[in-house]
């Protein structure tokens, strides 16, 4: 997908960089670029396993403070 940004009227060169440049970062084609320029290892089991019990733990103390929260 091309991004064209073609300028209107007497808009000054400084304004037509931050159109075309918020329709670039509106598409999420740099972070897709940044993403793919290295390679990404996938977790192995014992990392999922260990990203579970954490988030978990953090599940937990949410549901705590949620329910001792008029104290």
């Amino acid at each position: 997908m091309a991004i064209h940004a073609h300028r209107h009227g007497e808009e000054s060169n400084d304004r037509l960089q931050q159109r075309f440049k918020s329709q670039v970062q509106k598409t999420g084609l740099l972070k897709l670029l940044r993403e793919r320029g290295h390679h990404k290892r996938k977790p192995n089991k014992r990392i999922i396993r260990l990203r579970a019990l954490k988030r978990e733990e953090f599940r937990a103390q949410n549901k705590k403070k949620q329910f001792y929260s008029n104290m």
